[in-house]
């Protein structure tokens, strides 16, 4: 007889611990069960809370090369486990292997960067005030301090990766925080747990709390906990800040990202650039990425040229085994996930739209798809569909495929394939988005940037730079009678 695999544990306070309950963590390609996860009891959350505000203090007031030591340690050891946690991302979220292992690289530079930041965080800002007569002799110092302890809420979608821009720009400026994975993909966190348990962080300054949504509103209005970062779904993120108008919140929330291809990116090399790119980000991470390509606005002069490539390069995706190193499109996070997706696509197509590939669901697998002429009015038109579904839209000329970029209630990224040095200024100034990619697709994101929305897509930023400056907040001395 074969033992049961004891649950995996959970991380309160720095420490492994267990609960009364455990949930089952499933494969979405052929659902077998990757791990059974144990669920803090009410009086273990408790206890994770009281110690991130009791610590919060101390961790503040730690020296820089205790922090950037923590953090570098980890990156040092996300690196040395790369294939191990790459293969554990794959098995909980579906995600095909290659981009799972990119994942984990990501991970490693977030943690790499957040050490480099902490080193030269905070260093102060001086400021002459004798400017005015009343002021003779006076100086100010302006510091950055945490607001407080962090409660970091991360997506399914990248486990490690969205989970790493909550904890390392919190270590990196002292704030403790307790980190509450998805419940669908909670062992990368946990992973995480296991690496940041070999440092010297004082206890109480981190917490995994894998417990399920429904126990999320008291965390969130708890007022020990001061500080909010999520990412995940709109209604989910809104509600966040409606139920907590008095915290510091971050929402990164959903896009549906464009991809313009205006009339100077004409030839056959740029066309074919341009359709590879779109191809595999409207199909990486099964679409499930909040900057993956869903419209493609093209320029009428160069449309018809566009859409067979695109096609064809959409056609060329390989959908399988996510452990296969071969496949390019694995499932969607769950059978539900693939099932609207698929209602979505079919109402388009009832609706007049026309289906030039895919359009068929295997289980959790929904097959790469591209649509054209999508009525305006149709869910897939206005919503981010969040799965492997590109829609294709012409344009008479920049001005209208700026507006087409702007008329959504999102406003993530974008980007524009443009050969002209002013056509991106003007891109940069007109389109209402966080970000504008110039020559590529909306999903490029380097992990030190500014990244976030306008609109419906969220408020604040992350990047671990900005991340940092969003968990802290200013405060001034003034020194008086100083011989300036």
């Amino acid at each position: 007889m074969t033992d049961t695999p004891a649950p995996h544990a959970f991380w309160l306070a720095g420490r492994k611990a267990t609960g009364e309950e455990t949930f089952d963590v499933t494969n979405s390609w052929d659902g077998r069960l990757v791990g059974t996860v144990s669920v803090p009891t009410e009086a273990q959350v408790e206890e994770a809370v009281a110690a991130a505000h009791a610590v919060r203090e101390e961790f503040a007031g730690t020296p820089a090369h205790v922090r950037t030591a923590a953090l570098d340690h980890v990156a040092k050891r996300l690196g040395e486990r790369a294939e191990e946690i790459a293969q554990l991302i794959s098995a909980e979220n579906g995600k095909p292997i290659k981009w799972a292992r990119g994942e984990v690289g990501r991970a490693v530079s977030v943690f790499r960067w957040a050490a480099e930041e902490a080193r030269r965080f905070n260093a102060g800002d001086a400021q002459r005030l004798d400017t005015d007569p009343g002021s003779t002799g006076r100086l100010a110092l302006t510091r950055r301090f945490p607001r407080g302890v962090v409660l970091g809420i991360a997506p399914f979608n990248f486990p490690l990766n969205l989970a790493a821009h909550k904890v390392a720009p919190a270590i990196a400026v002292g704030a403790p925080i307790i980190l509450k994975p998805a419940p669908a993909t909670p062992l990368s966190s946990l992973i995480l747990g296991e690496l940041l348990a070999e440092t010297e962080l004082p206890a109480g300054s981190w917490s995994v709390l894998t417990v399920p949504n429904d126990r999320m509103p008291a965390l969130v209005q708890d007022e020990r906990l001061p500080v909010i970062s999520f990412t995940g779904s709109g209604p989910v993120g809104w509600s966040i800040l409606d139920s907590a108008p008095r915290k510091h919140v971050t929402l990164e929330l959903g896009g549906n990202g464009a991809a313009v291809v205006l009339a100077d990116w004409s030839s056959e090399a740029d066309l074919d650039w341009a359709a590879q790119r779109i191809a595999t980000f409207s199909n990486y991470q099964g679409g499930q990425s909040c900057i993956s390509v869903q419209r493609v606005i093209a320029d009428a002069s160069l449309y018809e040229r566009l859409v067979p490539k695109v096609v064809a390069a959409v056609e060329a995706q390989v959908t399988g085994d996510p452990s296969d190193a071969a496949t390019d499109v694995g499932p969607l996070v769950s059978e539900d996930a693939a099932k609207r997706v698929e209602s979505w696509v079919d109402e388009a197509v009832a609706a007049g739209a026309k289906l030039l590939a895919g359009g068929k669901r295997e289980g959790a697998t929904y097959a790469p798809t591209v649509l054209a002429d999508v009525p305006a009015g149709v869910t897939i038109a206005c919503e981010e569909v969040f799965g492997p579904v590109l829609t294709l839209t012409k344009a008479d000329g920049e001005e209208a495929a700026f507006a087409a970029v702007n008329d959504s209630p999102y406003g993530l990224q974008a980007g524009v394939f443009t050969h002209d040095l002013q056509t991106a200024f003007r891109a940069h100034r007109a389109l209402e988005t966080g970000g504008v990619v110039i020559g590529d697709v909306p999903s490029y994101r380097a992990d030190q940037m500014p990244y976030g929305g306008a609109k419906q897509s969220g408020v604040g930023r992350e990047g671990v730079r900005y991340a940092m400056d969003d968990y802290t907040y200013e405060r001034v001395l003034v020194l008086t009678g100083l011989a300036l």
